[in-house]
């Protein structure tokens, strides 16, 4: 539960962020809620700006049990 989470303070308050990695597997797990094209979005703005690894959105994949449903996508852009 705390992989992935990032503690901040703002304005003295301490808050719980999430890393981009973690935040572009909890878009594909609720694509449902939100749609795929945030996902996908989320997925490609990330990649082409280098803020996330490969290794590093199929460690959040599989701890957020969709590195299946992000595996053709992660495919795609490694080729």
């Amino acid at each position: 539960m705390t992989d992935g989470i990032i503690k901040q303070k703002i304005d003295g308050v301490e808050v719980n962020i999430t890393n981009v990695p973690k935040t572009i597997a909890d878009c594909f797990k609720f694509r449902n809620k939100i749609g795929l094209d945030v996902a996908l979005e989320a997925l490609k703005e990330a990649w082409q700006s280098k803020r996330v690894t490969m290794d590093e959105l199929w460690h959040y994949g599989k701890m957020c049990r969709v590195q299946n449903v992000m595996r053709p996508y992660l495919e795609a852009l490694a080729s």
